[in-house]
């Protein structure tokens, strides 16, 4: 019966109990008569005094001549130790090799291109594994406030004939003879959901050919995307703002240790309440000092969100520069949209709107840019058989990743970044 490392470092095994523990090697050093290897599991580290005298004299030959990352069973008795990483120390009385293996190709101060291209081995480094961990921990949090609020997970199709955020990043392939797309977005098959049940959430990768070489933009990624029936912007500002706040504070109270690894402070987190910092378009443009009908860059969400604890909706963007399925101003000037652009420069994590659902002003919209009507013909339903008004989003997961952990760089929130240079392993 094996022991989790982390039921040691939390206390769990009483002082002189005898545990085996099996796992990888973290980091070794030895000497002649004493080895110290610290072992790894999913759980945590710990480290392990391998003795001469105490274990088989084929165990500590094993134990001095171990390479980093090969796998071990080590059993032995937990002992108090200040000086050893988490406080407790395993003092072993058998070390046994289950796979030996090779020296590992990664050391200290590697490259991030020698990194990327060793990201499935460099995804056991402590740095990945909190983050992944992380993560995990922020999908479910995001799951369980929908459930709560009686929203529906439902599933969208990935191949697609529709795209819904423009031509120029799709990803076009070859489907049995006709052309088709890598999905850019679930929205326009979440409101086809809507009028069954109402409120309803996908969770999904979605694919940009976007040439954006920044911190912030990856080609494939996971998309959280929210769809309610009766939601006006106003509606739909509310959810997202109690959505980010509930996963910030859930961190806050249940995840300090993932916190601690990445310098992120619990007070930190719990400072994300309502209400957001609220700025039209027009009063961002004039604090940026950019063209009316521009879009934000890097440098503009950096002067918008400056010295700022929460985020900032900014909202009503010019209407022409918008997708055609987002309702606008009576005047048509102004599209009823809002993004959430997060402090500390990490950008854009939400972008939302309220939905066109008046038949002959989607016709129009899509004409002005000159969509194809016959491939949205299913999409059009919606309008012509019991539409109703409706709002949604669409949240980056790896980008809420990167703001809550303050991550340099959004590689590190996901396993096996895709960029527009890598596609590899």
């Amino acid at each position: 019966m094996f022991t989790p490392i982390g039921f040691v470092l939390d206390g769990k095994a009483a002082e002189g109990e005898s545990v085996s523990l099996r796992g990888w090697v973290h980091r070794a050093r030895a000497s002649n008569n004493l080895a110290f290897v610290v072992m790894r599991d999913s759980t945590g580290t710990i480290q392990c005094a391998v003795k001469k005298d105490s274990v088989p004299e084929n165990d500590f030959e094993d134990a001095r001549k171990v390479f980093i990352e090969s796998a071990a069973e080590v059993s032995g008795t937990v002992h108090r130790d200040e000086r050893a990483p988490g406080g407790w120390e395993l003092r072993a009385t058998m070390f046994r090799l289950t796979h030996h293996g090779e020296a590992f190709p990664i050391t200290e101060h590697q490259s991030p291109e020698l990194l990327l291209d060793k990201r499935h081995l460099w995804l056991r480094s402590q740095k990945l594994t909190n983050a992944m961990k992380a993560r995990d921990h922020i999908v479910r949090y995001l799951r369980e406030y929908f459930q709560q609020q009686g929203f529906w997970e439902v599933s969208p199709p990935i191949i697609t004939k529709s795209g819904c955020e423009g031509g120029s990043t799709l990803f076009e392939l070859d489907y049995f003879g006709e052309k088709a797309y890598l999905s850019q977005s679930g929205q326009l098959y979440n409101e086809a959901f809507i009028t069954s049940l109402e409120k309803v959430f996908i969770l999904a990768p979605s694919f940009r050919a976007e040439k954006s070489r920044t911190v912030k933009h990856l080609t494939e990624y996971w998309h959280l995307e929210e769809e309610a029936a009766h939601y006006d912007n106003e509606d739909n500002m509310r959810l997202q703002e109690e959505l980010v706040s509930y996963v910030a504070r859930k961190l806050a109270e249940n995840d300090a240790p993932f916190l601690r690894h990445f310098n992120r402070k619990t007070e930190e987190l719990f400072a994300i309440e309502p209400p957001f910092h609220h700025m039209t378009y027009d009063e961002a443009v004039e604090t940026c000092g950019i063209e009316w009908g521009d879009d934000f860059g890097v440098p503009q969400e950096e002067k918008l969100t400056e010295g700022l604890e929460k985020p900032l909706f900014v909202t009503r963007f010019p209407a022409e520069i918008k997708p055609f399925y987002m309702a606008t101003t009576p005047d048509g000037k102004y599209a009823l949209n809002a993004d959430v652009l997060a402090p500390e420069g990490h950008g854009e994590i939400i972008g939302g709107s309220q939905r066109e659902w008046n038949y002959d002003a989607l016709v129009n919209k899509m004409r002005a840019q000159g969509l194809d009507l016959k491939e949205y013909e299913w999409y059009l339903d919606l309008r012509r058989y019991g539409s109703v008004p409706h709002s949604g989003f669409g949240l980056g997961i790896e980008r809420l990743v990167k703001w809550l952990l303050n991550l340099e760089h959004i590689r590190d929130a996901v396993p096996f970044p895709r960029v527009i240079n890598r596609a590899y392993p």
